[in-house]
């Protein structure tokens, strides 16, 4: 055995619960102001550039590989809001936005909100996010976050003048609505130590005092508040994983009282959009799993009152709505694939977009403006570079606003081959996989692949375009993303069937997928990697401690595994809020279920495959100390000499670094560790 690996020390610390006893031996890292917390993630970050320092010219080829695709001087497709077009662009060499505006025609003068590599100088961390207009156009309020915790100072600005009021509003979520008289916000408070969205503040310009609006007294929900489409309400939303509640205030009368929309009903799911005299609403109501679509008068919001206008379908799952004034666009999912379906409020049209592809990513985009005709959507496939695009629902024209451009020469979109096929879980379930590789590829056993996935929260991983990813594939990988249940790939019951007392469907449904790989001549276990980051690390800690001999090779981002002590600790960030997810431990049967997955609580003596573990130090999802305490208990019990490596970002949190180039030396580092392993070393 190596062992010139950090030790980290054991200090036995019971935990007792259920009249069980767990022993952790490394509770103690769960101190940040110990210093000897910061001397063990200080140590293995060394341990990691020394066993990585044969690989640092590979990472420098792989960085500037990945960084030549990209175009430094890009700009996003220009959208029309309230009588100005907003563009962000990014400069050669620069790792930050630069956000602009242009009135009323694209040929008039450019107009700086925020020039980002100006306000991140000398920040290790630096995000800007809520950008919000005044209606009088002259006023902007934003977000900052400097510590990639998430937690944002709201400031405004005023556009006029360039001058930046002297009002910080601290700990929020970054976001907040204009009312209309163009001197009123609304924003979202979070608790200074849960980090839980718990508080809807009003702030009213040259007032000394915010007024408190709305508090969430229930710690299993979160709130927000945002303004209508329309521009009509103001909405606080309630949320939890399982149930909806809203509250709505006209936006011409900040100073109103908010009135309940529809009062939460435990499993009653609903999202609401005002057009004209109605609002409709996206919802789960009378058990429709994949949701319908229904409608109700403004004057009355309760639920005796709504009206089908969609009904649910079994075979298709309504995502999401876009209202227009003479249209109502549907994003629905149907057997995997993305539809967009477009239907005029007056019954006289009701069609979808045409897609061709056997696997593909759509999407609706940003689209603000109310009274047009034009619908911009995204469109993208494991093969194909995403474009945006415009489409005509009057006359069905498309115009392509803007392809991803690949840049580096040597990308042809033809030199690579993706497909769909699907693995048999234990129960029989069939679970799709997404595969895409370079032309010509021979399926001997012999390939190296990388297998991901993320399966929680309903969440899917569509088969998307990655420039990132080709520095593999034009290396002999394979990428395959296995489409897990816990996320909806298949419908609201692929989520059901993969969350609380099924969670384990995840995990081997991921092994299912893994021997159907190796089954069907892609890869071997000497060749196949496994990839997950947050709770998808959740899934790559359970697979390894289930299934180690299938991989030669992990890589576990920021992951959550230490499943059971920290749905124990309600004073950890985001803890209740996932109670509807994972199940309440203070519950028996969620305990011992949860205990028997519990990557940290499972870990035994055995062989594991390579692993590299990555984390961030101010990382608000999942705390710094899961991702390590599980590090220190592999090395303790692993029984082989397979590298083990812990990388911690000391100047980040659950995203990894925040200029667009930085993240990019973190892939390249990923990649080199996967490619090592296969003795590619160029």
């Amino acid at each position: 055995m190596n062992s010139d690996y950090p030790v980290a020390d054991k200090i036995p610390f019971e935990l007792k619960k259920h009249d069980d006893i767990r022993i952790d031996n490394y509770f103690w890292m769960k101190d940040r102001e110990n210093p000897k917390v910061r001397e063990y993630l200080i140590a293995e970050n060394e341990y990691c550039d020394s066993k990585m320092a044969h690989t640092k010219k590979v990472q420098t080829e792989l960085f500037e590989e990945m960084k030549s695709r990209i175009k430094e001087d890009d700009s996003s497709v220009p959208y029309k809001y309230n009588g100005y077009w907003y563009i962000t662009r990014f400069e050669k060499g620069k790792d930050y936005p630069i956000y602009t505006r242009k009135k009323e025609i694209l040929d008039n003068p450019e107009e700086l909100l925020f020039d980002c590599n100006e306000m991140a100088i000398g920040k290790p961390y630096f995000k800007l996010a809520g950008i919000s207009i005044s209606p009088d156009n002259e006023l902007v309020s934003y977000g900052v976050d400097e510590t990639g915790r998430r937690q944002y100072t709201i400031q405004i600005k005023n556009l006029k003048t360039g001058e930046v009021f002297s009002d910080k509003i601290e700990n929020t979520t970054g976001s907040s609505s204009w009312a209309n008289d163009n001197k009123t916000i609304f924003y979202t408070k979070k608790d200074s130590v849960t980090l839980r969205a718990h508080q809807i503040y009003r702030h009213t310009l040259g007032q000394l005092e915010d007024k408190l609006i709305f508090e969430e007294g229930d710690e299993t929900f979160g709130v927000t508040v945002y303004k209508t489409k329309s521009r009509k309400y103001i909405v606080i939303a309630c949320y939890s994983t399982l149930t909806n509640e809203y509250h709505i205030l006209e936006a011409d009368s900040p100073k109103g009282k908010f009135k309940l929309f529809q009062e939460r009903i435990r499993g009653l799911e609903y999202s609401i959009s005002h057009y004209n005299n109605h609002f409709y609403i996206l919802t789960n109501k009378d058990r429709a799993t994949n949701f319908k679509i229904m409608k109700t008068p403004v004057l009355s919001t309760g639920i005796d009152g709504w009206e089908e206008l969609i009904s649910h379908r079994e075979d298709t799952l309504i995502e999401n709505v876009d209202i227009f004034k003479d249209y109502l666009v549907i994003s629905e999912r149907r057997n995997g694939l993305n539809q967009i379906r477009i239907k005029r409020w007056d019954n006289k049209e009701d069609y979808y977009l045409p897609f061709d592809n056997e696997t593909y990513t759509c999407y609706t985009t940003t689209n603000i403006d109310f009274d047009t005709d034009t619908l911009r959507y995204g469109y993208n496939a494991l093969t194909t570079p995403s474009s945006i695009i415009e489409f005509n629902m009057q006359t069905k024209s498309k115009t392509i606003l803007k392809e991803q451009e690949v840049l580096g020469g040597t990308f042809k979109k033809e030199n690579y081959v993706s497909e769909r096929i699907w693995a048999v879980a234990e129960d029989g379930t069939k679970i799709p996989i997404s595969i895409v590789y370079r032309k010509g590829l021979v399926k001997h056993g012999k390939n190296p692949l990388l297998q991901y996935a993320y399966g929680s929260y309903g969440s899917t991983v569509d088969p998307y375009f990655s420039t990132i990813r080709l520095s593999l594939l034009d290396r002999g990988f394979i990428y395959a993303i296995a489409h897990v249940r816990g996320g909806e790939y298949l419908g609201r019951k692929w989520y059901e069937d993969g969350k609380l007392l099924k969670k384990k469907n995840s995990f081997s449904d991921f092994i299912a997928c893994s021997i159907q790989l190796i089954k069907d001549g892609y890869t071997s276990s000497k060749h196949l990697y496994a990839m997950g980051g947050s709770a998808g690390g959740l899934l790559i800690g359970a697979v390894i401690n289930e299934a180690p001999e299938l991989y030669n090779g992990v890589i576990a981002a920021v992951p959550f595994v230490d499943v059971v002590t920290t749905m124990l600790d309600d004073s950890i960030p985001l803890t209740t809020g996932e109670y509807d997810e994972w199940g309440n431990p203070n519950d028996k049967l969620y305990y011992n279920y949860m205990k028997s997955y519990s990557p940290y609580d499972n870990v035994e003596e055995k062989a594991y495959p390579n692993i590299l573990v990555t984390s961030g130090l101010h990382d608000s999802q999942v705390q710094y100390w899961e991702p390590t305490k599980w590090v220190a208990k592999l090395r303790e019990l692993k029984t082989n000499d397979k590298a083990l490596y812990l990388r911690t970002n000391m100047d980040a949190g659950h995203g990894g670094a925040s200029g667009r180039f930085e993240s990019l030396k973190e892939d390249a580092e990923e990649f080199a560790f996967l490619l090592d392993l296969e003795g590619i070393n160029s």
